[in-house]
Formats: structure tokens, sequence, C-alpha cells
């Protein structure tokens, strides 16, 4: 019987840094940025401070890192409804149902957008200036929007307008969802909230 070789040290590595980042995204999402500090982080994985270094020097390099991570996650999921042939309405549709699913199974990477980046703008200063952190997603989005200006569908309006239409409206539901005020579950409200959106976007 062959001897089943070892995974090379670089990809156990990266499966720890994975490992780190959903934890700490877990922990900053509930317990808050500022509490959940970089001992609990490496208390929770079972490791110690000293080995959490190697991985992450500082915690604003590993709060950029969960925010690039998020971005590629969302951005992926987004180029994937791009290159989908259908029309324009109907990538609003598919991008208000990912959105609400990873809400609903990946509860943690939108928490930690709205209630970490967004609303702590101070700690991203430095490490995320502009659209640095959010590039991956913002980009798709941009390219969206451009889709549907060229073909007719949308009006030809500033981006970031429409980017705050947009992602405000769904930042907002995800927001009310999660402090149990709304009196459906999410997924139920998709339908009027796509057709809410592309109204407000449509060419009239």
């Amino acid at each position: 019987m062959k001897n089943i070789p070892e995974k090379p040290a670089t990809t156990k590595k990266e499966d720890r840094k994975t490992s780190i980042m959903q934890t700490a995204l877990k922990l900053f999402s509930t317990e808050g940025f500022y509490t959940t500090t970089m001992p609990s982080i490496a208390k929770t994985l079972g490791m110690s401070v000293g080995n959490f270094y190697n991985y992450f020097a500082s915690k604003d390099q590993l709060a950029k890192e969960l925010m690039l991570y998020i971005s590629t996650v969302l951005g992926d999921k987004l180029r994937e409804i791009n290159m989908t042939d259908v029309s324009v309405k109907e990538k609003v549709t598919m991008i208000v149902h990912m959105y609400f699913s990873i809400a609903r199974e990946r509860p943690e990477l939108i928490e930690y957008f709205l209630r970490v980046f967004l609303s702590n703008r101070e700690i991203f200063t430095k490490e995320c200036t502009g659209m640095v952190c959010v590039s991956g997603f913002v980009t798709e989005l941009m390219l969206f929007f451009d889709e549907g200006v060229q073909s007719g569908e949308l009006k030809d309006q500033d981006f970031f307008s429409a980017l705050g239409l947009f992602m405000g409206y769904l930042g907002g539901m995800v927001f009310l969802n999660g402090e149990e005020v709304l009196t459906k579950p999410l997924n139920e409200y998709e339908t009027a909230i796509a057709e809410n959106i592309y109204n407000a976007l449509r060419k009239q």
C-alpha cells in the first residue's frame, strides 16, 4: 500500500489562514470588532497567540484581508450572473436572490460588511482607502450597470447613485431581517424587491 503524500506546507498554511479568517468573521460579526481581540480569535482556534501572528501581523491587516475576501466571494458570484445570457431585468432578480442567499447561508459575510466595514470606517482609513477593499464586487456591478445602459434597459446615471440605490436597498433589508423586524422570511421579499430596484433603475 502506497503512502499518501502529505499536503505541501504552503497548502496547509493556506488552509489554516482560511480557517482563521472564517473564525474571525464570525467573531467580528457577532461580538463586534473592538470587543474581539487577536488572542480571543487564537483561543477559539486552539492556537497560540504567537503562532496566530505568523498569519496576520495586526488586527487592521486581518480586517482588510477579510473585506478583500468578502469582495472576492461576492464578485465571483456576480461575475457568473453577468456572464449569463438573460435580460438585465432577470439579472437584477438573480443578484437579489444571490445576495439574500449568502445572507442566509453565510450571514457572517454580510454582517461583517454592514456592521464592521460600513459602521466602523475609522478601522479601514489606512488599509482600505476608496474602493480598494471592495473593488472585486464593485467592478462587477459597474459592468452590470454598463451592460444595462448599453442594452437600453437601464437609464444612464451616475454610478454611485445607482450603486447606493441597489446596495442600500439590499443591505437595508438584510439589516431589518437581522433585527427580526420583517414579518416574513427574507426570501419572500425577493420578487417585490427585484421589481422595485429594476423599476428605479430602468430607462423610462
